[in-house]
C-alpha cells in the first residue's frame, strides 16, 4: 500500500521546490562537449578493469571538462551495473581535480544504489555529503538534500525507501531536527516513511529529547492528534515498545501503563519485550503481586520467557526481601534450560546478603566464579560486608585479594573500610597496612575511619607510640 501512494504521488505533478545554482534534471552539456558522456561510458563499459581506470584519468585529464551534470548522465548510463557507477564516483572524489562534485551528482549516485538495493553504500555516501561543508554552507542540510532527491526521483528511477535511507543517516549523525522535517515534508505530501524508519526516528527523539518529545512524534507520525487526517500509517508493537522504554529510562512511570492502554486499543498484540518492560515497572516499584499476575498472563499467551524475564522478576523479589521466591523462580528457570547469566546470580547474592543469610550468597558466588561470570563491584562489597559483619574477615579478605586478580576491578571504599577495620579490631595490623597500601594505589586516601580504626588497633595492643605517632598524622592531614 505504501508503495502504491508513493508510486501515485511522484506520477503527479511535483510542489514547487527552491531553486538551486545546480544542474536541473533538463540540462545538457553543450553540444561541443557531449562526446565526453558517451565516451567515458564506452570506456567504462568496454576496456578491461586493469586498463579502464588509467586510460580514463588521461583522457579526462586532457579534457578537463567533467562536470557534475557530465558526471550524473555517465552514471544514469551505468544504472545497470551500479558497482561500476559507484566506482566511477569514488574514481572521480579520488582524483577531485577532474569532477567537483555538488548535490546533483550526489543525489544521483544515490538514487542509483537505492534503485540496487545497495542501502549500506548509499548509506555511506548521503552520511558523507550531509557532513560535508562543500555540498552546504548552512545549517538545513538534510531538508536540501531531501529537496534534490525529491526533484531527481523520477529522473533516476529511484526506489521509495531513498527517504528512509536519509531520515536513517540524519538520524545517525545526530540531525534529529532535519530528520523530524523531513518526516513533516513527506507527510504533508500524504508519505509515510517505512514503519521501522518512524520506530527509529521515535526512539532517537526519546533518548536525545526526552520521552515526552518522543510521545509527541509518535502521535504526530501516526495521526493521532486532534484534526490530523493524514494517517497512512499504523504503529506496531515496536513503536510503542520504544515509547514505553524511553519513559522506563526517564523515570516516567505513570506513562508505561498508558502507553500500554494505548497498545490495546490499537488492538497491537504485546510481545515479550513489551511484558519484560511492564514487568520491570511493577517489580521496580515493589508491586510483586501484579508482577505475579503478569508473569501468568505471559505463560497462559505461551510467551518463551527469556533470562531477562527470570532476571528481572528474580530481582524484583529478592529487592522486597522475598528471598524464597526469588529462589523458586531461579530453580523454575534451570528447570526450563534458561541459562542464567552474571545479572542472575548478583540478584541472588545480593538477595541472600540482605537477609543475612551469608553461607547461601557464597555458595552462589563459587557458582558464578565456576561459570566464569564476574561480579561487580557492589555485589562483591555485599559479600564483603556480610562476611565482616559475621566476623569472618579472613573470608572476605580472601573474596577480595581473588577478585583484585583482576586489574580493572576497584573495590569501594566502603569494602576497604570494613575490612581494615575488622583486621584491626583482630589485631591484625601488619594485613590491614597492606590493605591499606593498595587502597591508596587505588586512589583512596586514607579519613578519619581508616585512622580511627588503625589507632584502635594499636591501642588494644598496647602500642601507645604508635597510636600517638597516628593521632598526630591524623591531625596534620585534616588541617
Amino acid at each position: 500500500m505504501a508503495t502504491s501512494i508513493v508510486k501515485h504521488f511522484f506520477l503527479s505533478p511535483p510542489k514547487p521546490i527552491k531553486a538551486y545554482h545546480l544542474y536541473s534534471s533538463a540540462s545538457t552539456p553543450p553540444s561541443d562537449q557531449s562526446h565526453i558522456v558517451s565516451t567515458v561510458v564506452s570506456l567504462l563499459i568496454h576496456h578491461r578493469s586493469k586498463s579502464r581506470w588509467t586510460n580514463l584519468r588521461s583522457l579526462l585529464y586532457s579534457t578537463k571538462t567533467l562536470t557534475p551534470i557530465h558526471f550524473s548522465q555517465i552514471a544514469l548510463q551505468l544504472k545497470s551495473n551500479p558497482h561500476l557507477a559507484l566506482r566511477f564516483f569514488f574514481f572521480t572524489l579520488d582524483n577531485s581535480s577532474l569532477c567537483l562534485h555538488d548535490l546533483y551528482s550526489y543525489s544521483t549516485i544515490v538514487h542509483i544504489l537505492s534503485r540496487a538495493r545497495l542501502k549500506v553504500q548509499a548509506l555511506s555516501i548521503i552520511k558523507s555529503a550531509l557532513v560535508s561543508r562543500c555540498l552546504f554552507d548552512c545549517n538545513n542540510a538534510p531538508v536540501k538534500f531531501f529537496e534534490m532527491l525529491l526533484k531527481t526521483y523520477r529522473q533516476c528511477d529511484s526506489a521509495p525507501f531513498v527517504f528512509d535511507l536519509l531520515i536513517k543517516s540524519c538520524l545517525e549523525l545526530k540531525k534529529i531536527d532535519g530528520s523530524i522535517e523531513i518526516v513533516r515534508m513527506l507527510r504533508s505530501r500524504g508519505i509515510s516513511p517505512q514503519i521501522r524508519t518512524c520506530n527509529l526516528l521515535i526512539s532517537c527523539v526519546a533518548k536525545c529529547k526526552g520521552s515526552c518529545a518522543g510521545y509527541g512524534i509518535f502521535r504526530e507520525i501516526f495521526g493521532l492528534r486532534d484534526g490530523d487526517s493524514k494517517v497512512r500509517l499504523r504503529p506496531d508493537v515496536h513503536s510503542f515498545n520504544d515509547l514505553m522504554m524511553g519513559f522506563y529510562r526517564d523515570g516516567e512511570m505513570e506513562m508505561i501503563e498508558e502507553v500500554w492502554n494505548e497498545m490495546e486499543r490499537f488492538g497491537c498484540v504485546p510481545n515479550l519485550y513489551s511484558y519484560n518492560i511492564l514487568m520491570a515497572l511493577f517489580c521496580g516499584e515493589g508491586k510483586m503481586r501484579e508482577a505475579e499476575k503478569l508473569w501468568e498472563e505471559m505463560r497462559v499467551k505461551g510467551l518463551r520467557l527469556d533470562v531477562t524475564a527470570y532476571n528481572t522478576i528474580i530481582g524484583g523479589f529478592y529487592k522486597s526481601g522475598q528471598i524464597e521466591k526469588a529462589e523458586e523462580f531461579f530453580k523454575e528457570m534451570e528447570l526450563g534450560g534458561v541459562e542464567s547469566n552474571s545479572v542472575t546470580f548478583e540478584h541472588l547474592i545480593n538477595g541472600y546478603c540482605k537477609v543475612g543469610d551469608v553461607d547461601s550468597a557464597i555458595l552462589v558466588y563459587k557458582d558464578m566464579l565456576q561459570k566464569d561470570f564476574r561480579p561487580e563491584a557492589s555485589t562483591i562489597g555485599m559479600l564483603i560486608e556480610g562476611l565482616c559483619e559475621k566476623k569472618r574477615v579472613s573470608e572476605a579478605l580472601e573474596i577480595i585479594r581473588n577478585a583484585m586478580r583482576d586489574v580493572s576491578f576497584c573495590p569501594s571504599r566502603k569494602s576497604y573500610e570494613l575490612l581494615i577495620k575488622r583486621l584491626c579490631e583482630d589485631g591484625q595490623m601488619e594485613e590491614a597496612l597492606k590493605l591499606q597500601a593498595k587502597m591508596a594505589g587505588k586512589g583512596f586516601e586514607p579519613d578519619l575511619k581508616i585512622y580511627d580504626a588503625f589507632i584502635e588497633g594499636y591501642k588494644k595492643l598496647g602500642n601507645d607510640q604508635m597510636a600517638a605517632t597516628l593521632i598526630m598524622e591524623m591531625s596534620r592531614t585534616q588541617k
